[in-house]
């Protein structure tokens, strides 16, 4: 309700303010993977009171649903803390939802968490080749993450987009996973290679919304998936931050490299941002598949 509420103020007043946040904990990682740009820059773990600061800062600005995102997430530890005791203290402030995004490398074994997002671009061999040889250990985290709520998060490419079928099987048949959740690549500096071309981003969405409907338990918003090519969409979202060593970004960490706003391919900035300009159809279906998988 609290939400519902948050949504109704930010549509008839045409508010700015911030829902969601994500903290970037560290940009150290333990892969180098073929479409990642920012990881492995500072190498620098944010403290643990750092990190608390901006938490309650967070929360006092009203953001709601928190994120933590990394580099690798989960490698995240300050004087013996890790992402758990952040996730408790996140529940003593009030988020409503705390999510944690990996690359299921490390103990995937998170009940604390509402979901986590786990990253996987294909089926072995094609995951291989974008990640480096971790799919075998993924799976085998996955198995032993028994009270984890996880959503499978696929970032499309020229490599991997044909694969995505096999990726949505995955998530249905496999009983540690309870989603999956696209996006298509965003094409930071030196990874514009790996874009979609115009008729395989078309391609890709038309098969997205096909396996909606076949029954995989895709995540996305099948309204968004169609306005996401108008490619029309108002940006940047203002209901989403970003904070990353002590600097917060409107939107995403993206929003400051000119021209990449226009190559933007993360589909939850479409839902958000259709969603908090009122479009009713988007509405309705973020109920419906939210109150699903989350």
């Amino acid at each position: 309700m609290s939400l519902a509420w948050f949504g109704l103020k930010t549509i008839i007043f045409k508010q700015k303010k911030p829902i969601l946040g994500t903290i970037i904990l560290t940009d150290y990682c333990n892969l180098s993977c073929k479409h990642c740009a920012v990881n492995n820059i500072k190498r620098k773990m944010q403290s643990y009171e750092k990190v608390l600061e901006e938490m309650h800062n967070f929360y006092r600005d009203g953001i709601r649903i928190l994120f933590f995102c990394g580099g690798e997430t989960l490698l995240w530890e300050d004087q013996g803390r890790t992402i758990k005791d952040l996730i408790r203290e996140g529940r003593k402030i009030g988020f409503y939802l705390i999510n944690v995004v990996t690359n299921g490398t490390i103990d995937l074994n998170l009940p604390e968490a509402d979901l986590v997002f786990l990253s996987l671009d294909g089926m072995r061999e094609t995951h291989n080749l974008i990640r480096g040889d971790t799919f075998d250990t993924i799976m085998k985290n996955l198995e032993l993450a028994k009270d984890t709520n996880i959503c499978i998060y696929m970032a499309v490419n020229k490599l991997n987009y044909k694969e995505i079928e096999k990726v949505g099987r995955l998530a249905k048949e496999h009983p540690r996973v309870n989603s999956i959740s696209f996006n298509l690549h965003t094409p930071y500096q030196g990874t514009e290679a790996l874009s979609l071309s115009r008729e395989e981003k078309i391609e890709t969405i038309e098969r997205i919304k096909s396996m909606v409907k076949q029954g995989i338990p895709v995540f996305n918003l099948p309204g968004a998936l169609k306005i996401y090519l108008k490619n029309n969409w108002p940006r940047p979202c203002y209901q989403c931050l970003v904070w990353e060593d002590g600097k917060r970004y409107i939107c995403g960490r993206c929003v400051e490299i000119e021209g990449l706003c226009e190559e933007c391919g993360y589909l939850f900035a479409v839902e958000f941002s259709l969603l908090f300009r009122g479009n009713l159809w988007i509405i309705l279906e973020m109920f419906k598949t939210y109150l699903k998988y989350v």
